[in-house]
């Protein structure tokens, strides 16, 4: 708990100031260090809370909030999705939508609201359009709603409203955000690999609508480019430019952060690698395949897999040099690093052999699973643990700073369902890559995916105990926002509401 103190500036909470009531001969009490926009955080066991956050600069927290809710309910369709492929219980194009509920509904979808949430914050400015952030959600998750319906009932003209649909709400999040960023003077590492990230979000999505109508209106067949070649680059762009660039754009800021460190020797030659390795290598993997040219593929999957090596050994570094008490956030991205190099070092001879084979899209044939979520999910799994608990202790309880206990972030979940989830899912993803890699019968597949499962139940049911026992907002308000049938009976409610 934190104690009472003084921790306001001419009425404005000023949570820099809260370092000033912690001893500083307590390690873990060093919370802030001076960055490029000022004051930042440096976590101790209650996280990292942003120095001199203005809530002005931040969107409503129904709106991250929202992302991440409905992100989780993807998450569970998705895996449920998958265990049913493995039954062969599920009809229709069962494995492609089974990939679009977790790379769009839960992936993009969290990156959407984590983006909205920390461009403001760590950027020191205003969210272009609260509004537009609102609309983005509501056009991709009913867009991707009926396109997996439509794959799964074989209802194919119905591809092309709903991944329109997907489009026009995955670029309204891309002008938000840059718009939001234009006004800068600058860029730091971060930054720039989010706008990166966004660029990819355009192009990956325009491809995405036309396989859609090529589906029933052959777009393709008169043109030198194969379908199959178009899925290719398209994926590429996907999971490696959009994906990729964000998690590793995201964790040069969060691995520092919550860690307590910084980049130092090795580091600062290791990120020039990944920062200009990364988005080429994806740019001539994706041209390599899309254009059927081995060698220019070739070039760029060793792109990929080079900085993946570098951006794992400045992150493994990180957490070794950690300064803080490990959480929930810390341990999975502990799973991720040997995650990332494990990929990259399976991978490299499929990729350097044939990189436009259609068995190595997402790497070896036998690293998917470990790539998508033994890293991946990971890395978002962990960042959740912080930013839901985060976004709802700076609403609920930073301006009772000062005049009560407080509770710590790391409070507001529950130590043994991260512990629990942590295990299942750990276990499971361990399954999945052992028979992926023919080392365990195929009915490892089944098990793993049931312990997958059952851990994004138990992780799902931890963040929703976060944000029922703790938010000022009802699950329902924050889903359904001003058309949540319930009155408001909390002052807390009441209060939020006035955002």
């Amino acid at each position: 708990m934190i104690a009472p103190g003084g921790p306001f500036v001419e009425g404005r909470l000023n949570l820099g100031v809260v370092a000033e009531y912690l001893d500083p001969s307590d390690a873990g009490s060093n919370m802030f260090a001076h960055t490029r926009r000022g004051v930042s955080p440096l976590p101790t066991r209650m996280g990292a809370i942003p120095g001199a956050v203005e809530t002005d600069q931040q969107p409503p927290m129904t709106i991250p909030l929202r992302h991440f809710v409905v992100g989780l309910g993807f998450l569970l369709l998705g895996a449920l999705g998958g265990v049913g492929v493995v039954a062969d219980a599920v009809p229709g194009f069962g494995t492609l939508a089974h990939v679009h509920l977790l790379l769009v509904g839960w992936i993009c979808v969290t990156i959407m609201g984590a983006m909205t949430q920390f461009v403001p914050v760590w950027s020191g400015t205003t969210l272009h359009s609260r509004r537009l952030a609102g609309a983005q959600l509501t056009l991709v998750a009913v867009g991707l709603v009926g396109f997996a319906g439509a794959l799964l009932l074989g209802a194919l003209p119905w591809l092309v409203p709903f991944g329109g649909l997907m489009l026009v709400g995955f670029w309204t999040f891309v002008y938000n955000v840059a718009r939001t960023l234009v006004p800068l003077d600058g860029y730091d590492v971060t930054e720039r690999h989010f706008l990166l990230a966004l660029g990819f979000f355009v192009v990956l999505t325009l491809l995405g609508v036309l396989l859609a109508i090529d589906f029933t209106h052959p777009v393709f067949a008169d043109a030198s480019i194969d379908r199959a070649a178009v899925v290719a680059t398209h994926a590429t762009l996907a999971v490696f430019g959009a994906v990729l660039t964000t998690v590793y754009g995201a964790l040069y800021q969060l691995g520092t952060m919550f860690t307590q460190t910084e980049l130092h020797g090795v580091d600062e030659y290791l990120r020039p690698i990944e920062e200009v390795g990364h988005p080429v290598g994806v740019v001539l993997l994706a041209a390599g395949r899309l254009l059927d040219v081995v060698p220019l593929a070739r070039v760029g999957a060793a792109l990929v897999l080079v900085a993946a090596l570098a951006f794992g050994t400045i992150l493994a570094r990180k957490l070794f040099e950690m300064r803080v008490d490990r959480t929930p956030m810390h341990t999975r991205y502990a799973v991720a690093v040997p995650g990332l190099f494990g990929w990259a070092l399976l991978t490299a001879p499929a990729w350097l052999r044939d990189p436009t084979a259609s068995a190595s899209l997402f790497g070896a044939p036998g690293a998917v699973h470990l790539f998508a979520l033994g890293t991946v999910g990971f890395v978002v799994l962990g960042t959740l643990y912080h930013i839901v608990p985060f976004i709802i202790w700076v609403h609920r309880y930073s301006d009772r700073l000062g005049f009560g206990d407080v509770p710590m972030i790391d409070d507001l979940y529950d130590d043994r369902l991260a512990a629990a989830d942590a295990t299942l899912l750990v276990a499971g993803t361990l399954l999945l890559v052992l028979a992926d890699l023919s080392l365990l019968p195929s009915l490892a597949f089944g098990l793993g995916g049931a312990l997958v499962t059952l851990g994004i139940v138990v992780f799902g049911a931890n963040m929703l105990l976060v944000i029922r026992d703790h938010s000022p907002h009802s699950v329902g308000r924050i889903l359904l926002g001003s058309l949540d049938p319930r009155r408001r009976e909390s002052p807390d409610e009441e209060a939020a509401a006035r955002e």
